[in-house]
């Protein structure tokens, strides 16, 4: 639950920040003119030129002399081209905003537009950052707490059909058992059916529930759970080729369990959609933290959109300040990469 509590803490932080931000932008927008005063300004100059010129020396004929014509003309182009460069200048910063608000994804963190411009401007951006800082902190602390929420759901289940359902198949089992001895032998065959059936239901109620709940994790480590993961999936068709030393720097539960569910996510991705034979899962130590691939030779993600495995493994890495990166692989197919900053990764 730390992970919870550190982005609740951000997120009441995100919400001081619109009065930070506000003075900040009054800050450092003292010496900025705005646009209706830049406009006006250049208006009213316009004007009072004209003004002036025309109770001065100069004056208008009728009709007007083509002399006078071209001077009334040069003064309204000017005026124009004045009024156009202060709009292009004071619209600018409002594209740059608005191809941000555009390129804005919740679940990739990015570059915030320059608060820059004219005090309208400067003002709007520096809103739209800081309301951008506060739905981020806000979707995070979402997702953690439905994340954890998933997760004691999980053990839940787990724990259900391992303790409710597994041991009904077993006594089950054992019924058949002493049944198979005292039938007929026209009928021993049919019971050896049941009996295999009911093992293999077995067998598979107890690799949902270690799906479900990673004993092997909490109880071995990170290390030997991946090892464990990529067992666990390598079956007919599918072979899967491990990397994970045994010298990783320490890492908190909670990173732990997010690297075992993105790698457990992208395996089963690979099963499913990628129509792979062969697939890597690799834990590599680097300078500034730890790095998960899972690559495999399939068909590639291609132009496809994101579903909501990727989606689900994007959330547990804003958890842990982690950046995931899916792209096509070395083989033609995917690699999925998870790397997590030492800082995070530290306990």
């Amino acid at each position: 639950m730390g992970v919870v509590t550190d982005i609740r803490r951000r997120a009441r932080a995100a919400r001081l920040a619109p009065a930070v931000s506000c003075a900040k932008a009054g800050r450092g927008g003292k010496g900025t003119v705005s646009l209706f005063w830049r406009i006006f300004s250049l208006n009213a100059a316009g004007l009072v030129v004209a003004t002036a010129l025309l109770l001065g020396p100069v004056t208008v004929s009728t009709p007007v002399l083509p002399h006078e014509a071209l001077i009334l003309l040069a003064g309204l182009v000017v005026l124009l081209a004045g009024n156009a460069v202060v709009l292009r200048l004071g619209l600018v910063p409002l594209k740059r905003l608005g191809r941000a608000m555009a390129t804005a994804d919740l679940l990739r963190p990015g570059a915030r537009p320059t608060v820059a411009g004219p005090a309208e401007a400067a003002e709007l951006i520096a809103t739209y950052n800081t309301m951008l800082d506060r739905l981020q902190a806000e979707r995070a602390a979402g997702a953690a707490r439905a994340l954890h929420a998933q997760e004691r759901e999980r053990h839940r289940i787990a724990r259900e059909l391992h303790d409710e359902v597994g041991q009904t198949l077993t006594a089950v089992l054992l019924q058949l058992k002493r049944v198979a001895d005292r039938v007929p032998a026209d009928l021993r065959e049919e019971v050896a059916l049941s009996q295999e059936a009911t093992r293999d239901g077995l067998d598979e109620i107890r690799r949902i529930a270690r799906r479900l709940r990673p004993g092997v994790l909490e109880e071995l480590g990170l290390a030997s759970a991946l090892r464990s993961l990529a067992t666990e999936f390598t079956h007919h068709g599918l072979t899967v080729r491990h990397h994970i030393p045994g010298d990783l720097p320490p890492l908190t539960p909670e990173i732990e369990l997010v690297l075992y569910r993105v790698a457990q996510e992208g395996l089963t991705n690979t099963v499913r959609h990628s129509g792979a034979d062969r697939a890597d899962l690799s834990l590599r130590r680097r300078a500034d933290g730890v790095e998960l691939v899972v690559a495999d030779n399939g068909t590639g993600i291609g132009d496809a959109p994101e579903g909501t495995g990727i989606s689900g493994m994007r959330e547990r890495a804003l958890l842990i300040g982690a950046a995931l990166t899916v792209v096509p692989g070395p083989d033609a197919g995917t690699e999925i990469r998870l790397r997590v900053p030492v800082a995070t990764g530290a306990p």
